[in-house]
């Protein structure tokens, strides 16, 4: 495998990220992976990595660049404590839903220019507070985007004027979204008007639960659940073989 630390443009300035492709001379698709409130650390050079095996060129990008380089928390952090809310307060706020769509676009473009990216179709992931953010960047890049995965995402339906799944007229690509069964950042009845806004919206989309708890997906974490993050793994490539490698294929 190849492992590139970069600084690539996003929309309001330059950002780090991870890049990791397989030692391939034929271009192959793209994954944009979005990381969770908690910033880029191992666990998501790990996934990338695993991804990246299974014949994909991924991106992951420092999605806070706006506040602070990675590592985004220059403590432990702990969501029962104010000092940890402060800070992903501080590190979310210039991440508008506007803002996740410039550098979602900003992303995509940096990808296709590279000569070791395929011309076909894209995927993106997000976890937690970037679930919201992938579904946003298949809302930006429809001619790009045929795949877009979120786990455990946080606040994809709310009752707000940008509220994210007001963008699902937009989007064209293939969905999955698993969410967590006790989670207060998405809970059953959000959950079930967001299901609703899917099927309104037609396309083909799977939306399923996991009995586990918000974050189960990130090794290293509290909650981390290998069972559950294993399954959840296996739709994600499931998504991306299906609706990224047989399009390549074809092309």
């Amino acid at each position: 495998m190849i492992q590139e630390n970069l600084e690539i443009p996003a929309a309001d300035g330059v950002t780090e990220a991870l890049l990791v492709r397989p030692e391939s001379t034929d271009p192959l698709p793209a994954i944009i992976n979005l990381t969770d409130g908690l910033g880029f650390r191992p666990a998501f050079a790990e996934q990338s990595k695993r991804i990246a095996e299974r014949g994909y060129v991924v991106l992951t990008p420092n999605i806070f660049y706006r506040i602070s380089r990675s590592p985004v928390f220059p403590f432990e952090p702990d969501f029962g404590n104010d000092r940890t809310r402060e800070r992903f307060r501080e590190l979310t706020g210039p991440l508008k839903p506007v803002a996740m769509e410039r550098d979602g676009s900003a992303y995509v473009d940096f990808l296709a220019s590279q000569p070791f990216v395929g011309s076909g179709p894209m995927g993106v992931i997000g976890f937690c507070f970037s679930g919201r953010f992938a579904l946003l960047v298949a809302a930006a890049r429809p001619d790009r985007v045929a795949a877009a995965a979120s786990f455990h995402g946080a606040g994809l339906f709310t009752d707000t004027i940008d509220s994210p799944h007001l963008v699902l007229p937009r989007v064209k690509a293939r969905l999955y979204f698993g969410h967590a069964t006790n989670d207060q950042s998405m809970n059953a009845e959000a959950i079930e008007k967001f299901e609703w806004a899917l099927r309104s919206r037609g396309g083909e989309y799977e939306s399923e639960m996991y009995d586990a708890k918000h974050g189960w997906m990130i090794r290293g974490g509290r909650v981390y659940d290998r069972q559950n993050a294993e399954r959840g793994f296996e739709k994600l490539m499931r998504l991306f073989d299906d609706a990224l490698q047989t399009a390549e294929a074809r092309g």
